[in-house]
């Protein structure tokens, strides 16, 4: 494909002065076939070393079984705790979420990326707030911002009234909301109960972390990930290093089994992703609410060549308006407004390093 054939997102964005601006980011999907990358796609830090391991893979039913069953849940506790400190991401089996809602996500979603960028436009439109819902990019700052080798489609499927006015969901494929809105629904549930686990094993009062979402105004952000395969994997970047703005973020990959890889002492570890395998990723506000006993991790997803890689996030959030109070210990962490952080969230990333979490410190 030539450049001059390349179809472009509109984002705004503020700028240092203050002033309103608008700017054209070349839709990823049609870069793939070029051999020369645009500059802005360019990124000479993604060329680092990395290194395989075996991520711990929690099995959910053991985890759910009578407190009282004995060494099973007991062991199965110990491992979530382990995994939660050393490392902030574990993959998680026997989860219950039945694999006829995961395959329906996975076409719904190939499905829509399959469209021309006609139809996408037709199907769904872009809401230009600060988290970019609907199809377009996000945490887009200046017209030199190196950019993300990655195509996007962002919706809040909770509160289920969220999006009401928005044309922020897909009509194509028509089945896409009733899709994603199931496997949230059964997500959420999970989601509940390792919220539960995660303050057992660390010692805490089973609701210390639930406590702090409700049933009908927590927050479900889902953000659909779409990597076509890059020419220069050496210099791009599927997503830059960050932390997650969630409690707890569950992501579903499919079509690839590498790309995430998680920043642990001085390196880049690339995480070894188990077939149908369901990853969840501790976020920051576990961070605040455990007071730094559990941290969320450092993070980023690297290019491939020859493979096009799609990813569904949940994002799982107390409501904005819930102040959160960390469980006492001496780490210096403070009370925070969800809404106040994801507000500082969206305004600084993206950023060299996990500057974002000192808004929740002393």
């Amino acid at each position: 494909m030539d450049i001059n054939n390349v179809n472009f997102h509109e984002t705004k964005f503020t700028d240092q002065n203050g002033i309103p601006q608008t700017t054209r980011i070349p839709v990823v999907q049609d870069l793939a076939g070029l051999k020369n990358l645009p500059q802005r796609f360019i990124q000479l830090s993604s060329i680092s070393k990395s290194f395989s391991h075996d991520i711990p893979a929690i099995d959910i039913e053991k985890l759910g079984g009578d407190p009282e069953s004995g060494a099973a849940r007991v062991e199965e506790l110990e491992k979530l705790v382990t995994a939660a400190k050393e490392w902030g991401v574990f993959f998680i089996k026997n989860h219950g979420i039945d694999s006829c809602i995961l395959n329906d996500v996975k076409n719904v979603v190939k499905g829509f990326f399959e469209l021309s960028f006609e139809e996408k436009k037709a199907s769904v439109g872009s809401y230009k707030s600060v988290d970019n819902m609907g199809y377009g990019r996000n945490f887009v700052k200046s017209e030199n911002q190196p950019l993300d080798w990655i195509d996007r489609l962002t919706m809040k499927a909770a509160p289920r009234d969220a999006t009401q006015g928005l044309n922020v969901w897909p009509q194509n494929p028509p089945n896409f909301r009733k899709v994603i809105e199931k496997y949230v629904d059964a997500a959420r549930e999970l989601l509940n109960g390792l919220l539960q686990a995660l303050a057992e094993a660390l010692s805490l009062d089973k609701y210390t972390f639930l406590q702090y979402f409700d049933e009908e105004k927590s927050e479900i952000n889902v953000r659909v990930n779409y990597y076509p395969p890059s020419p220069r994997p050496d210099l791009t970047v599927d997503i830059t290093p960050h932390s997650d703005a969630s409690a707890l973020t569950l992501l579903l990959q499919f079509n690839s089994y590498n790309g995430l890889q998680v920043f642990k002492g001085s390196e880049w570890i690339t995480v070894k992703w188990p077939n149908e395998g369901l990853l969840v990723n501790i976020g920051d506000f576990i961070e605040i609410m455990s007071n730094g006993r559990v941290r969320s991790p450092w993070h980023r997803v690297v290019n491939q060549m020859d493979l096009d890689r799609f990813s569904v996030a949940l994002f799982y959030n107390p409501p904005p308006e819930k102040e959160i109070v960390p469980v006492e210990e001496n780490e210096g962490y403070k009370k925070v407004n969800v809404g106040a952080y994801l507000k500082h969230y969206y305004a600084i990333s993206p950023t060299s390093s996990k500057e974002v979490i000192l808004f929740a410190k002393e």
